[in-house]
């Protein structure tokens, strides 16, 4: 089981910025998940929230901002202490920092329609370029899996799953040739985990900070613990 840093390490550094991968690079660990949005000049970035509210404490759309603009927004909001100024990272800058990772996780947020999803995914294919072997393309919103599809992409792919949907998630991966869904925790029962194994899909299981829970998922082997507190998990679990 790999342990996966969420965000970067959102729960020991400011979430999906340069100094939160690089953090995670220095623990020692090489496999990272972090979010994907496109601004209108269609370059990616890395950022989860759809404004700067959250973390950067700034009222702005993301999607109505150009990287320039994007790039002026300092992410330590809510981490005053932390000593470098993190602005947005665009998703190239992001992946120099990951050069010897050995899985990275790529969730693509929800789009509007088909016409953001194809968009989105031919900025994405030059943005991977050379990642081919470690990078999964991830998401929840099926107009990203389907436009996968239908870009015929070489990249591996994951459903997340947030709402208790049972085995049709299953389903739902085989229809959009995924090879893993990512459940959410609460929804990662002892059976459910069952039934993906049965259907040859990866696991990951978000966002799981406690040991314990940590421990029992590791027990049924799955795949990925993606976790806001990876040294927490790297001190007390048998890898």
């Amino acid at each position: 089981m790999r342990i996966i840093g969420h965000r970067g390490a959102r729960g020991e550094a400011p979430e999906n910025t340069l100094g939160g991968f690089r953090y995670l690079h220095n623990l020692g660990i090489r496999a990272v998940e972090f979010d994907v949005r496109q601004l209108k000049d269609d370059q990616l970035v890395v950022i989860h929230d759809d404004d700067f509210v959250r973390t950067a404490g700034r009222s702005q759309q993301v999607e109505k901002c150009n990287l320039l603009e994007a790039q002026q927004f300092d992410h330590r909001h809510q981490w005053q202490a932390w000593a470098f100024e993190e602005y947005t990272p665009s998703l190239p800058h992001v992946l120099e920092c990951l050069t010897d990772f050995e899985h990275i996780e790529v969730e693509i947020k929800a789009v509007t329609d088909e016409a953001a999803a194809e968009r989105l995914i031919i900025q994405l294919h030059k943005d991977l370029k050379g990642f081919e072997k470690t990078a999964l393309i991830t998401s929840f919103d099926i107009k990203i899996l389907a436009a996968l599809q239908q870009y015929q992409s070489h990249f591996k792919r994951g459903l997340l799953i947030e709402i208790p949907i049972g085995e049709y998630a299953i389903e739902l991966a085989h229809q959009y040739n995924c090879c893993q869904i990512g459940w959410k925790d609460q929804l990662a029962t002892d059976e459910i985990i069952k039934l993906t194994q049965q259907a040859n899909l990866n696991i990951s299981v978000w966002t799981v900070n406690e040991v314990e829970r940590a421990k029992h998922l590791q027990q049924l082997g799955i795949q990925g613990l993606i976790t806001d507190v990876p040294t927490n998990m790297l001190n007390n679990l048998s890898l």
